[in-house]
């Protein structure tokens, strides 16, 4: 009986080990974990440093919204020159052609304060002057300063028309205001009503004399206090620029 029982177990285990053979074993070296790029060694190093790669950490900004470079404005007065720049706005203004992009049926009363943040274009829409990097506001540039001045009245056109920021409307302020300091721009002086009698010293009476030259230290004083106006307008809208950069950065 022990002959017998040891065929049969011998039998038996012989058709296992056939079984065994027949079954595919699950081959753990083709998940996927073995199919992923290997890191180089460097990189895996500085990872388990903890050190930051360099170029994550610098901000990607596209080039048609970088505004960091400054442009000359000899430049810019060239641009206005140029093919470019009949191409692309033809024999009318900059401002023309551009539509404010805003919330609801009705348009804001004042325009944005700015379109550029940290040296970028920070919105899809930026005004006439911040969209095209190659428009420089300066008293030099006159070409581009006539286009926000009305050929009616010589007036500064609102930037409710023109829809430029609030930065770029102060900095046409401050740019058309040395234009006429240095007489780049021509403009036209308000008019005034004098009554001539009044003015028209006497030679008979010395208190007329007089009187003459005192009305005119008031006319002159009239003539600089408005000027000391205008010019401390001028520095206020200066520091409020300035101090806005220095906000945003």
């Amino acid at each position: 009986m022990s002959i017998v029982r040891l065929s049969i177990q011998s039998l038996i285990n012989s058709n296992l080990n056939g079984i065994r053979r027949v079954i595919a074993v699950r081959n753990i070296s083709k998940t996927t974990s073995n199919y992923q790029e290997a890191q180089p060694k460097g990189e895996e190093d500085s990872v388990l440093e903890g050190q930051e790669n360099p170029e994550d950490t610098e901000p990607k900004v596209h080039p048609s919204s970088d505004r960091s470079r400054v442009i000359p404005v000899e430049t810019s007065i060239q641009y206005l020159q140029s093919d470019a720049y009949k191409i692309t706005y033809g024999d009318d203004p900059i401002w023309k052609k551009y539509r404010r992009n805003h919330k609801g049926p009705r348009a804001p009363r004042k325009t944005r304060k700015t379109c550029i943040r940290y040296d970028a274009l920070a919105t899809s829409n930026p005004c006439p002057i911040c969209r095209d990097e190659y428009l420089v506001l300066d008293h030099k540039n006159v070409k581009l300063l006539q286009q926000f001045i009305s050929p009616y009245n010589g007036e500064l056109l609102s930037y409710s028309k023109t829809g430029l920021c609030q930065k770029q409307h102060q900095n046409l302020l401050i740019a058309l205001y040395r234009a006429k300091d240095y007489g780049t721009i021509t403009f036209d002086l308000p008019h005034m009503k004098y009554d001539y009698n009044e003015w028209n010293p006497s030679n008979e009476n010395p208190e007329d004399i007089d009187l003459y030259r005192e009305r005119m230290q008031e006319l002159v004083k009239e003539i600089l206090a408005k000027n000391a106006i205008e010019r401390q307008k001028v520095i206020e809208a200066e520091k409020e620029t300035q101090n806005q950069e220095k906000k945003l950065n």
